[in-house]
């Protein structure tokens, strides 16, 4: 038997020649799919690699290559699909604009649409790009490393990656410290007794905080000739059992103004302990009656 005759012969209703050809344009497609994605993905790689102004943004190269990779398996599933006896129309409605429209109500209906025009409006409204520090709602507090035609990621504190739809980030309320200035203000409280010579209890913070090496001078030049001190401490409230006194401490970002806070929170403590100034918290006296 040659080798025309092996291909004549018939499987499962099939001759043998069309399976060998159906499988070869596979593979073909499949190939040509798999190059194409990974010259797209190059291109893109070149592209961030670039200083100056030809210099891509991070953000919206990452958003732009996911879509374009999209596009280019939607066409080779259509040309897959051209191979299979029957299935030519619905090759043709893929590429088709009926049937790209067709595809859209689809994923309109499955929100998905809702969300790569979400990203859409992300990247190029730019509230927040990749690596910026934001606070979603008040709730999640984290660094944005990347977003796709789906989901904004975000890794927080603990390297949780949270993923946020993006048609629900466009309707949050985001707070981003890298927006602009990333100076970062620290609040650093405590609640002194009534007792307190207030005075020197502002002062002793005042001090602590200048000691610090994460503080940073955020005075305004006119603030400097007028003699405005570096760190502002005031009386905030009076409480039911203590006068809260607060400080304003400045650092470069807001990682280095959070462990600014919490060191200067340790630090004050142990500087009221050592000269005397109360930090009162709430005690209860027991009256213990004898029958």
């Amino acid at each position: 038997m040659n080798i025309n005759e092996l291909l004549d012969l018939t499987l499962f209703g099939f001759s043998l020649r069309s399976l060998v050809a159906f499988c070869l344009k596979a593979a073909v497609i499949y190939i040509f799919v798999r190059l194409v994605t990974a010259f797209v993905k190059y291109l893109f790689r070149r592209s961030l690699r670039r200083q100056g102004k030809l210099a891509v943004d991070e953000t919206k190269a990452g958003f732009i290559r996911q879509i374009v990779v999209a596009v280019v398996y939607i066409i080779g599933t259509a040309a897959f699909l051209s191979l299979i006896p029957g299935m030519e129309k619905v090759s043709n409605s893929i590429l088709a604009s009926a049937g790209i429209g067709a595809m859209a109500v689809g994923l309109a209906s499955q929100d998905a649409l809702s969300n790569i025009v979400g990203g859409l409006f992300i990247i190029f409204s730019r509230p927040f790009k990749v690596g910026d520090f934001i606070m979603v709602d008040d709730i999640i507090t984290g660094t944005v490393v990347e977003i796709t035609l789906r989901h904004t990621v975000i890794r927080n504190a603990e390297n949780r990656m949270i993923l946020i739809p993006n048609n629900k980030m466009n309707s949050s309320t985001v707070v981003n410290s890298s927006y602009g200035e990333t100076a970062t203000c620290a609040f650093v409280e405590v609640g002194v007794s009534y007792s307190t010579g207030l005075d020197a209890a502002m002062e002793a913070m005042r001090d602590e905080i200048m000691k610090h090496p994460m503080l940073i001078d955020h005075r305004s030049d006119a603030e400097r000739k007028a003699g405005a001190p570096e760190v502002v401490v005031r009386v905030t409230a009076l409480g039911d059992s203590a006068i809260t006194l607060r400080a304003w401490a400045w650092a470069s970002t807001p990682g280095n103004a959070f462990t600014m806070k919490c060191d200067l929170l340790k630090s004050v403590k142990e500087r009221f302990d050592r000269e005397g100034i109360e930090i009162p918290y709430p005690y209860f006296n027991q009256i213990v009656t004898q029958g």
